[in-house]
């Protein structure tokens, strides 16, 4: 039976409730970072598989309207490559209740494109930057785009895309040494800097548990430059980054510890491909097909009890840490952030 969503949410049988909703725009990537995709990239997504501009806007009023979603981040692959972003962006921001929308990118492109987008209703950004050394940025990505990149978060910066929040991955022997040159660029410039474990979820299947930089790590690479201490006056809640004051404040550094602190007792989020499957969790290997539904010209209300249902098959936790963990077959480039 069919239930009113604002009642019942997007609810598993842990008693989480999803609020977040992560929308993949795009499977396919303009960078080829070696922690994600081989160098020559993948087979992307066809055409028709994809959904529309229209279906990701149906989808999207449907989490935020019957499902009690208040939160979207569209993400890709890299989203900006998607030629009706500002469209989608700003059709999502005039549901009613209007959700917040973030984005997350690489920032190629973002200097076009972020005045735009402001003006189509987007909050903040989320940029990916793992380096601010030319070199490694270019062996690292592939990619020879390190001021492009610099240049969107200006950019995205004097639109009023804040607070403009940077992630970054940390590579043993690649670009760790430059941790604190990073938070530097980032505290300089008033940008949020979050360093994230590098998780499972790699095209080639090459990760391994032994070489990744823990949290403790990052940490200790960070208190040889700075005084860092826990933001106490921070909410954490479902947020998945622990925040740290910098030298007493108000400028934070967070960490995300997905590996080694995992956080899924209190997840708060549910995704979307850019097929049209939902994902209840970031490791699951599992999809539930919405795309099928819809275009066989099933009612919003089906809709929404097909993603209610899906959302009961998700775990307790992603099982890193059991002997028994599988990677899931689709990398994170075809999952979405």
């Amino acid at each position: 039976m069919i239930q009113d969503g604002t009642r019942t949410g997007l609810a598993d049988r842990y008693g989480r409730t999803a609020t977040d909703l992560r929308v993949s725009l795009t499977d396919r990537c303009n960078l080829r970072c070696t922690y994600c995709m081989p160098e020559e990239g993948l087979d992307w997504l066809a055409k028709p598989e994809l959904l529309t501009d229209d279906e990701v806007v149906r989808l999207v009023s449907v989490a935020v309207t019957l499902l009690g979603v208040h939160e979207i981040r569209f993400t890709g692959g890299e989203p900006l490559l998607r030629r009706g972003l500002v469209d989608i962006v700003a059709r999502t921001t005039a549901l009613a209740p209007r959700p917040e929308v973030s984005l997350t990118t690489n920032g190629i492109g973002l200097a076009r494109q972020a005045a735009a987008l402001k003006a189509a209703g987007l909050d903040r950004v989320n940029v990916s930057l793992d380096t601010v050394d030319q070199e490694t940025f270019k062996n690292l990505t592939r990619r020879d785009r390190l001021q492009d990149v610099i240049g969107g978060l200006e950019a995205a910066h004097d639109a009023g895309l804040t607070p403009v929040k940077v992630n970054a991955v940390l590579m043993r022997g690649v670009n760790d040494s430059g941790a604190p040159q990073l938070l530097e660029f980032c505290l300089e410039r008033g940008y949020e800097l979050r360093f994230i474990e590098q998780m499972p979820l790699d095209a080639q299947h090459g990760w391994d548990r032994t070489t990744m930089i823990t949290a403790d790590e990052i940490l200790g690479m960070l208190t040889e430059r700075f005084h860092l201490t826990p933001d106490d006056a921070s909410k954490r809640g479902s947020a998945p980054a622990e925040s740290f004051l910098v030298d007493g404040g108000p400028q934070t550094v967070g960490i995300i510890a997905s590996v080694t602190r995992p956080f899924c007792g209190d997840c708060d989020r549910v995704r979307l491909t850019a097929d049209g499957q939902v994902r209840d969790c970031l490791f699951a290997r599992t999809e539930s097909d919405l795309r099928t539904a819809l275009r066989a010209g099933a009612d919003d209300a089906e809709l929404a009890d097909r993603w209610r249902r899906a959302m009961l098959n998700k775990l307790p936790g992603h099982g890193i840490n059991d002997p028994s963990f599988l990677q899931p077959s689709r990398p994170m480039s075809a999952i979405g952030g």
